[in-house]
């Protein structure tokens, strides 16, 4: 099941917006939003997403092209994951 799950994390100046800018990306690729998490410190956003792929039409590469550039006209940093990729750097 992990090989079909990635990890989304956004970090960056907090504003309006964020949450429903990535999620409206996912909906649009096709993935499926299966947790997150967010948390505000001092003016600071960080998010994290578990998102399912299985059923997307697009490839890993393209999703992760189109959070990259989202996060590029937020202002803020996404990076995209394979969730299996994830848990094994944390395992070490």
């Amino acid at each position: 099941m992990s090989d079909q799950q990635i990890i989304i994390t956004v970090s960056g100046v907090d504003k309006i917006g964020i949450v429903a800018k990535v999620s409206a990306v996912l909906a649009k690729c096709e993935v499926n939003i299966e947790d997150i998490k967010q948390t505000l410190m001092q003016g600071h956003f960080v998010m994290f997403m578990l998102g399912n792929i299985k059923n997307s039409k697009y490839s890993f590469k393209e999703i992760k092209e189109n959070l990259t550039k989202t996060g590029e006209e937020l202002g803020m940093e996404i990076w995209v994951q394979r969730k299996e990729i994830f848990d094994n750097m944390h395992n070490i």
